[in-house]
């Protein structure tokens, strides 16, 4: 595993992406995780003479401070003077207007490798808008921390914000890999390709570790959370929280109708990380996962754990509170009935493992790194 520290993200690798700017009128797609060491690449790139017309920002905003779901409104940034476009507002996806005074656009997101994690939805749609309105898409590329190949992979009848592409719910892909697959694969709309160049990572390979040196999201605070948020977000679906409103988001879960152990913790309203969280203000009783051995890959051993608990206690019908938002986000349908008749991890892992191995050999062909 590499450090780091001898990472240079693409956003690093200025000397790569500088002329391509130049003289042009610029577009970002950014958000709080686009840094340059320290530094910010809008002013990395403001320092270097680049004109930036615009910023697009993702959901939770670009200084990442809004919410999950949260509406983000589209401002001016107040240090530089730039108007802020929000895609996670009134449009997901960059109007012809928006696009108008623009000739490229740049993208530098961190990701974390998960399908419903969608800072990579914001991409689809920003690929969709350079597409359409004939405008360049450049994507300093950025590793991925939680890079397994793993999951059920999404059926057509579930496409949705959470679920954009048929891939697993572990796509094993740098974002600049993913878009590469999106062209490659015609899934833009009306099959169109999207004019793309990616600017590779230096320094990272598949299989190496990388820890993140911002946090990508407010409830997403370590490399703990990270490496259990694919198999705990299926838990949104459900009555158990996963730990929104405390200071240990994606490293306990539990409720209040359940009494699995001694361990406790109350949801409150935090700043920076939510603002109004499930079970606000009570108790819920479950797991610590903060030191916990994570999975490599995708789990669905906690959610048919406390799914037995739920039935053992007669209250089966509790459990699923949106059965149709689990099923979005684990990408089927299948899944929840298996749990519901009593079906083991590996049975039902074997449902999902021939759309796997098929997504497996497509996912070479878009490799960027060995």
């Amino acid at each position: 595993t590499t450090l780091s520290a001898q990472v240079r993200t693409g956003a690093e690798c200025t000397e790569a992406y500088l002329p391509l700017l130049k003289g042009k009128s610029v577009a970002l797609v950014v958000n709080h995780t686009s840094v340059v060491g320290s530094t910010h690449l809008v002013d990395t790139l403001q320092k270097s003479g680049v004109k930036i017309v615009k910023i697009f920002a993702p959901e939770h905003g670009f200084r990442g401070e809004a919410a999950a779901g949260e509406h983000v409104n589209s401002t001016t940034d107040q240090r530089t003077g730039l108007p802020i476009v929000s895609l996670y507002g009134s449009n997901r996806k960059p109007t012809a207007e928006q696009m108008a005074n623009v000739d490229v656009v740049l993208f530098d997101i961190q990701d974390v490798g998960a399908r419903f994690y969608t800072y990579i939805s914001t991409m689809h749609y920003v690929m969709e808008a350079c597409a359409e309105n004939h405008k360049e898409l450049i994507i300093t590329d950025r590793p991925n921390p939680c890079d397994y190949t793993d999951g059920p992979v999404r059926i057509k009848g579930l496409k949705s914000f959470v679920s954009m592409h048929p891939i697993p719910v572990l796509h094993g892909c740098t974002v600049g890999e993913l878009a590469q697959m999106i062209n490659g694969e015609g899934w833009l709309a009306g099959k169109r390709k999207c004019k793309l160049t990616v600017i590779p990572v230096k320094g990272w390979k598949h299989g190496d570790s990388y820890s993140l040196p911002v946090k990508p999201s407010p409830n997403l605070p370590n490399d703990q959370a990270i490496a259990l948020y694919p198999s705990l977000c299926p838990f949104e679906g459900t009555a158990i929280s996963v730990g929104r409103g405390t200071y240990h988001p994606f490293q306990v879960i539990g409720s209040p109708d359940i009494r699995l152990s001694s361990f406790r913790f109350k949801p409150e309203a935090l700043e920076g990380f939510d603002k109004n969280p499930m079970y606000k203000g009570q108790y819920c009783y479950g797991n610590n996962m903060k030191s916990l051995l994570p999975p490599k890959g995708f789990s669905l051993r906690y959610i048919i754990s406390y799914y037995q608990e739920y039935k053992n206690m007669g209250k089966a019908d509790k459990f699923f509170t949106r059965p149709q938002w689990f099923d979005m986000l684990v990408g089927n349908r299948k899944v929840r009935r298996q749990i519901t008749e009593g079906k083991s991890e590996e049975e039902i892992r074997a449902g999902w493992q021939k759309e796997l191995e098929e997504y497996k050999k497509m996912r070479k062909k878009y490799l960027i790194y060995e």
